[in-house]
């Protein structure tokens, strides 16, 4: 059964890198939890390093529409309107939270 709105790797059919892919997205609620807290904190620059990060690690590991939204997210934190800031990462986590491992089915 397939999730609508699940995002899948297609790296994830490689043999060589379905592994890594499957360990990225078991690590995303680590990341998750760490960007609430740098954003609980207002860790603005705490929140630029972890966005820029993980819109690197997305785009590596295959999940490419994460990329520009971790961007958004980066961005955002650099500059002074906390509520954009707040929907950008609500927008993100939200985004984070539909990576899957494996395949459609």
């Amino acid at each position: 059964m397939i999730t609508t709105n699940a995002l899948y790797s297609p790296l994830a059919t490689d043999p060589d890198l379905s592994e890594i892919v499957a360990m990225f997205v078991e690590e995303m609620p680590e990341r998750i939890t760490m960007i609430h807290q740098l954003l609980d904190a207002n860790d603005w620059q705490g929140l630029r390093r972890a966005a820029h990060q993980l819109k690197g690690s997305a785009g590596s590991h295959g999940f490419d529409a994460l990329t520009p939204m971790a961007a958004r997210v980066e961005n955002a934190a650099t500059g002074t309107d906390e509520e954009q800031i707040r929907r950008d990462v609500d927008q993100l986590i939200q985004m984070c939270t539909r990576v899957r491992a494996g395949i459609p089915q």
